[in-house]
C-alpha cells in the first residue's frame, strides 16, 4: 500500500483524536449514570482537568445538589450555571490553587449525616488544591513540587510524598467529609489505574506512609533539599484515626484510549498495541520505540501503538515536556531506517509540560528540517530544549487544552 508521508501524518492526528474522544469525561459521567442511577450527591466537588466537564454532566443527573464547585487549570474557564468553577496553576500550585483548596475543605467539613458527596476526579488535581497540611506553607509544597517534578520520580512516587503534606490528598475528602458517605467517580490518568495515585487519591486509602516518604526522599538525594517545616511534618507520626470508606469508580482510563485508537487505523494497516505501560525514563521509552519498529515486519503497513506516562530528569534549563523529547528522542534514533514512517507522542490533555503543545509528530525529515532552520538538534536536546527542536521542524503536535487527561499515548506508522 503507497501511502505519503502526508498521509501518515494526518492519520496519526486523527489516531490522537480518537484517543483523545475515547476519555470524554462528559461522556464518561453519562455511562457511569446509566449504569448505576442510583448514585447521589447533594454536595458535588470536582477536581482536575476534566472536572468543568465532570461536573456539567452530573449536575445534568443531580439537579437538587446543594453544593457544586469545580476547580480546573488556567487556561479551562468554563461557566456552569449552579455551580463555581474556581481555576488555578499547573504543575506547580499557585494563591489561587490556595483559595480553591480551602472552598473545597469548607464544602465538606459542612458536610452532615444527611449529606452524600459525589467527587468527580481526574488527573491535574495534585497541584490545583495544594491545601498544605499545618505548619505548611504554600511556598513549602511549591518547592517539595519543583522538587518532585526535576526529579525524575515517576506520579505514583511524587503523590506518595504529596499525600503527606496535604489535608485534601489521600483520602482528604473522606476525613473532612465525615459522616457524609462519598462516592468518587476518577478518570484515571495513571498507568495500572491506582486511584491512589489520580490526582494524589482525595477518595482512597494513602499510598503510603510517612516513613515510606522520608525513605523515597532519602533515597533519591531530595530529603537535604526540602525545606525544614517539610521534613518536621514527614518526621511526625502517622494519624491513628482510621480513615472511613468510600466507594470509587474508575470510569475512564489509558487503555480505553489505546482500543480506541487501535479501532480507527486505516484497512490494510497492521494495528497492534505493543504496551500500556510506556514508563520511565525518555530515553529508555525511545530506545523500546525504536526497537519494536525494527522488529516489525516489513511487508505490512503497520501502526504500533503505545500509551503510559514516562519521566524527564532535568539537566538543562529550556522547555518542553515528556511527550516533545520522546518524539525528538525518535527521531534521532530513527535517521536512516528504511522506509517511511511518522512518530506521535502527545498528552491527551492537550498540555505537555510548560508549553503550548501536546507533545510531538516526527518523521524521516525532522532532524534535516532542525538543521535547515539553524538549530542543533542534539544541543537542544541535551539542554531539555524540545519544544525549540520541535517548533524548529514544524513537527509541534499543537492541540490546545482537551478538558480530560488519561495519561500519554503514541503511535508509529511504519509504510
Amino acid at each position: 500500500m503507497s501511502v505519503g508521508l502526508t498521509e501518515m501524518r494526518t492519520m496519526a492526528q486523527r489516531l490522537f483524536a480518537a484517543a483523545v474522544s475515547a476519555a470524554d469525561p462528559a461522556l464518561a459521567v453519562r455511562r457511569h449514570f446509566q449504569r448505576h442511577p442510583d448514585t447521589g450527591g447533594t454536595i458535588l466537588v470536582a477536581v482536575g482537568k476534566a472536572a468543568p466537564a465532570m461536573l456539567a454532566e452530573a449536575m445534568a443527573h443531580l439537579p437538587d445538589a446543594r453544593v457544586a464547585l469545580a476547580v480546573t487549570h488556567e487556561g479551562n474557564e468554563t461557566e456552569i450555571p449552579g455551580a463555581r468553577v474556581l481555576t488555578a496553576s499547573h504543575p506547580v500550585p499557585n494563591e489561587a490553587g490556595l483559595r480553591a483548596g480551602r472552598e473545597i475543605l469548607a464544602a465538606l467539613d459542612g458536610a452532615g449525616p444527611g449529606d452524600r458527596v459525589l467527587a468527580l476526579i481526574s488527573g491535574g488535581g495534585s497541584a490545583l488544591i495544594p491545601a498544605p497540611r499545618a505548619p505548611l506553607t504554600l511556598a513549602d509544597k511549591q518547592a517539595v513540587n519543583r522538587l518532585l517534578l526535576a526529579s525524575g520520580l515517576d506520579i505514583t512516587a511524587m503523590n506518595l510524598v504529596r499525600q503527606q503534606l496535604s489535608e485534601l490528598k489521600g483520602g482528604g475528602f473522606l476525613r473532612h467529609a465525615a459522616p457524609a458517605p462519598v462516592t468518587g467517580l476518577v478518570l484515571s490518568d495513571v498507568i495500572g489505574n491506582e486511584l491512589g495515585a489520580v490526582a494524589s487519591g482525595p477518595t482512597s486509602a494513602p499510598l503510603g506512609d510517612r516513613a515510606q516518604a522520608r525513605k523515597l526522599l532519602q533515597d533519591n538525594g531530595i530529603w537535604d533539599r526540602l525545606p525544614d517545616a517539610v521534613r518536621q511534618v514527614l518526621d511526625a507520626p502517622d494519624s491513628a484515626t482510621p480513615l472511613p470508606a468510600a466507594e470509587n469508580h474508575l470510569i475512564g482510563s489509558n487503555e480505553q484510549s489505546l482500543h480506541a485508537m487501535r479501532d480507527v487505523v486505516a484497512p490494510g494497516w497492521v494495528a497492534r498495541i505493543v504496551s500500556d505501560r510506556l514508563e520511565g525514563d525518555v530515553a529508555e521509552a525511545a530506545a523500546l520505540i525504536v526497537q519494536a519498529a525494527r522488529e516489525a515486519p516489513p511487508d505490512r503497513p503497520t501502526a504500533l501503538i503505545f500509551g503510559g506516562e514516562t519521566t524527564v530528569t532535568l539537566r538543562g534549563s529550556g522547555k518542553g515536556g515528556r511527550n516533545q523529547e520522546l518524539a525528538l528522542r525518535v527521531a534521532e534514533a530513527m535517521q536512516g531506517q528504511r522506509g517511511d514512517w511518522v512518530f506521535l507522542s502527545g498528552g491527551t490533555d492537550g498540555r505537555d509540560g510548560p508549553t503550548d503543545a501536546a507533545g510531538g509528530v516526527v518523521d524521516g525529515g525532522t532532524m534535516a528540517r532542525i538543521a535547515a532552520a539553524g538549530a542543533n538538534a542534539q544541543a537542544l536536546l541535551a539542554n531539555n530544549d524540545s519544544h525549540a527542536a520541535l517548533a524548529a521542524a514544524g513537527d509541534l503536535l499543537l492541540a490546545g487544552a482537551t478538558g480530560t487527561n488519561v495519561a500519554d499515548v503514541q503511535v508509529m506508522l511504519l509504510n
